[in-house]
């Protein structure tokens, strides 16, 4: 069992009766898809009661006002120019305009991580395919430090080709933490422009995302922020904005960012009208509280479920970040392509009542579990006893121990 003197502070409950998860089901990811607040539901629901009591209003008459409304306490909360943010579906979404707003000459090159998202990658792949562009992704390990990620960035530069970076503020597929205004100001100064994916970021961490100097932000209310689905925003620095075009036309084309970019027709926008609640309930709570509770409550599941699994605490992944998720190491060939990975969250899911995610990145298999006011450390311990005999019973051959993580 976990030594319990080494658990977390404020073990009494924060903010289970804020949610209406399913107690039957243990939630551990809240990274994947955010968890709703009970509150922030019911604002929504108000707003779509209101908008099919008269769609023609709802619709025609202030909704530009009440996006501004809303947009001016999102980006005061994030740090961000209210007249630079736009709201946007996700951050994939954000990720995606911006790409294809860029106006790239051909054979110029494309600098990405080995801890980017998915979706953006390929975002990045397709705008590659059809206009030349090289893409060069660079390794950088789970356990470097911001002075190593820095120079093996500044390193992979070549001067006049690397015109566009895609950098995460906190990677998705790994949860590192990267510097990203050291980032951002070593490559903006050699000629790089520069969108931080910071989907983890807005609840997550103390953000002031003007102060990042990045041309592109992208982060997600509906992850760390509790706001409803889907919910995110793009930041876009001054000298930018009249070149970023929204993916669909509209009524609203020639208003300009940002509304150009939010409005698309009959969309049900009240996610975003209802956002800035989930900021009132976060601050109703405590930002440093809540960010503090998750942090250590992350690192406490990280430490119990490592030693569950004898992993070495040399390949335990950045164990010292502020972060609300982290990655467990699982032993090799347990989880090392997609098909495995899948099968194993499922397994966690339907026989042991544990929803976690599942993260492959470079070719092993990890444990990324989350951490919010509605968990205890008792989640973990409960996980930690129970996994170790879900995964013999998965690999019977599977030796737990620091030599399965060589």
């Amino acid at each position: 069992m976990p030594d319990r003197r080494a658990a977390p502070p404020g073990e009494t409950d924060l903010g289970r009766s804020l949610f209406s998860l399913d107690p039957q089901v243990t939630y551990l990811n809240h990274g994947s898809f955010g968890a709703v607040p009970i509150s922030v539901q019911r604002t929504q629901l108000r707003l779509r009661d209101e908008m099919d009591a008269n769609p023609m209003a709802f619709f025609t008459r202030g909704l530009a006002d009440r996006f501004a409304h809303a947009r001016r306490q999102v980006a005061t909360f994030l740090g961000a120019d209210p007249d630079g943010t736009a709201f946007v579906p996700n951050a994939t979404t954000g990720s995606q305009i911006v790409l294809a707003s860029l106006d790239l000459p051909p054979e110029a090159e494309i600098l990405l991580t080995n801890h980017g998202y998915g979706t953006v990658r390929s975002a990045v792949e397709r705008l590659g395919a059809r206009a030349g562009i090289t893409i060069n992704e660079v390794d950088i390990s789970l356990n470097a430090d911001d002075d190593e990620v820095v120079a093996i960035l500044v390193a992979a530069v070549r001067p006049g080709t690397t015109r566009f970076a895609v950098v995460d503020q906190v990677a998705a597929p790994t949860a590192k933490l990267f510097p990203v205004a050291r980032i951002v100001a070593e490559l903006r100064e050699r000629g790089v422009s520069v969108l931080v994916d910071g989907a983890h970021a807005p609840g997550m961490l103390p953000l002031d995302v003007s102060a990042t100097g990045a041309d592109f932000w992208v982060g997600n209310l509906h992850k760390w922020a509790f706001a409803p689905r889907p919910s995110a925003v793009l930041v876009v620095s001054p000298d930018r904005r009249h070149r970023i075009e929204p993916l669909v036309v509209s009524w609203e084309h020639l208003a300009g960012y940002p509304l150009a970019v939010e409005y698309s027709g009959t969309l049900d926008y009240t996610a975003w009208l209802a956002a800035p609640t989930g900021l009132d309930l976060l601050r109703t709570i405590g930002l440093d509280r809540v960010r503090r509770h998750n942090a250590d409550l992350a690192a406490y599941g990280q430490r119990v479920l490592a030693a569950a699994l004898g992993v070495d605490p040399a390949h335990v992944p950045d164990p010292s970040a502020k972060v609300s998720m982290r990655l467990v190491p699982l032993p090799a060939g347990v989880a090392d392509d997609i098909a495995s990975a899948m099968d194993l969250r499922t397994r966690l899911a339907v026989d042991l009542g544990f929803e976690v995610a599942l993260s492959l990145w470079n070719g092993h298999g990890y444990l990324r579990v989350s951490a919010q006011i509605y968990n205890r450390t008792s989640d973990y311990d409960r996980l930690a006893e129970a996994l170790p005999g879900l995964l013999g019973s998965l690999r019977p051959t599977v030796q737990l121990g620091p030599s399965s993580m060589a």
